[in-house]
Parts: C-alpha cells; structure tokens; sequence
C-alpha cells in the first residue's frame, strides 16, 4: 500500500531542501528520485504531478504540494507535532523570511550567477533592488545568536538556511560572520545530518560508473 506522502526528488537539486524538511517532520515518507530527462522530471506522469517538470514536489494524502517554501511550510502546518511552525499570532518573521527567500532572496542570487546585473535607476523594476541590498537584509533575518523565530526552530530555518548555506557553499551568498555562525549551527542538526547522507550516498551512487 503507497504511503501518505510522497517526495519526487533528484539528490543533485532543490530537493534536498525539502527532504531536510522531512526529516526534521519525521514522518515516513517514500521517495522517488526521478532523473532530469524525458523518462524522469519530463515524463507525462509527472507533469500530471508537477507541469514544471522539476522537483521537487510532495504529495500527501492525494494533495500535491510543489516549490521549496511551501513544501517547508505546508509539512509544518500538516505535522504539528514537529513543533516546527510558531502559533499564527506569532508569525511575523516567521512568513516575512520564508517568502524574502524564495522572493528578493532567490531572485537576486540566480541573476547574479547568470551574469545579469540590475541596469543603474531600474532598481525598483527589479523587485529586490540590488544584490548587496538584498543580502544586507538577508544577514539581519540571522542577526542573533537563536533562530529567525527567536528561541523556537522552524521551517522558516530550513528554508532560509539552507539558502545561506548552499550560497556560501557556492560563494552565491558572501561569507560574513553571521552568516557562518548561522550555518554552523544548522549543520549540527541531527535532520539536516541525515538529509545530507542520504541525498549523498545517492549522489554516489549515481555517479557510479556502469
């Protein structure tokens, strides 16, 4: 009998973010990792799933949930046993980071990586501004020494870590002292730990040659 959640992934993407999430839910879930070709992330079955044709994409109890913030912050509402979403009246940050990612935050790193550069007087056109505004935000959501949501971990960290981490991995995001201490504290995360020793040894795996 299928599980109630199922995670399509490919470990050499944005998946790894979500199966993070998971293993911070700690529920069961089956994954299928799907290869990025016509047989995979572009077969007909699932873009019936995802009509991006890119992962990853959950799917619990028949509802299909797609982009990286949502499925972070869908899997804290759905499994609130976790502890992993602050009481609605206290969500403040919590939303304001989530969706500062996945927006200015996103937006502003990929353009960069691409060579493209905000014209000078086009900044409000943009949306985000310019790179550096972006990331001088980005350092104060991680400001303290806790988390975004004060004392409490959330899905918020996920996400928005997780972006500071592969950025500083990537050298995307510039390496400032707060940004290194924030990380540092995630990858001490039992979660995070098997998040990235299974999406590893799958990677290993892959790049076996035949």
């Amino acid at each position: 009998m299928p599980l109630d959640l199922i995670f399509y992934t490919n470990p050499m993407s944005r998946g790894q973010i979500a199966r993070w999430m998971l293993e911070e839910v700690g529920e069961v879930y089956e994954s299928v990792i799907l290869d990025y070709g016509e047989a995979g992330m572009k077969s007909a079955d699932y873009r019936a799933v995802n009509p991006m044709g890119k992962v990853p994409a959950i799917v619990h109890r028949g509802q299909v949930v797609t982009e990286c913030a949502a499925i972070c912050a869908y899997l804290a509402d759905a499994f609130p046993a976790a502890n992993l979403a602050p009481p609605p009246d206290q969500r403040h940050a919590y939303y304001r980071w989530l969706f500062f990612a996945a927006g200015p935050v996103e937006a502003a790193v990929t353009n960069k990586a691409l060579g493209f550069i905000v014209p000078e007087g086009r900044e409000r056109t943009a949306g985000y501004g310019s790179f550096d505004d972006t990331i001088d935000a980005l350092e104060t959501a991680v400001a303290g020494d806790q988390w975004i949501c004060g004392e409490q971990f959330t899905a918020a960290d996920v996400y928005v870590g997780s972006q500071i981490d592969w950025g500083l991995s990537f050298k995307s995001i510039p390496s400032r002292p707060r940004f290194e201490s924030y990380v540092a504290r995630l990858r001490e995360r039992p979660a995070y730990k098997r998040q990235k020793e299974i999406d590893n040894g799958l990677i290993a795996q892959m790049q076996k040659p035949e």
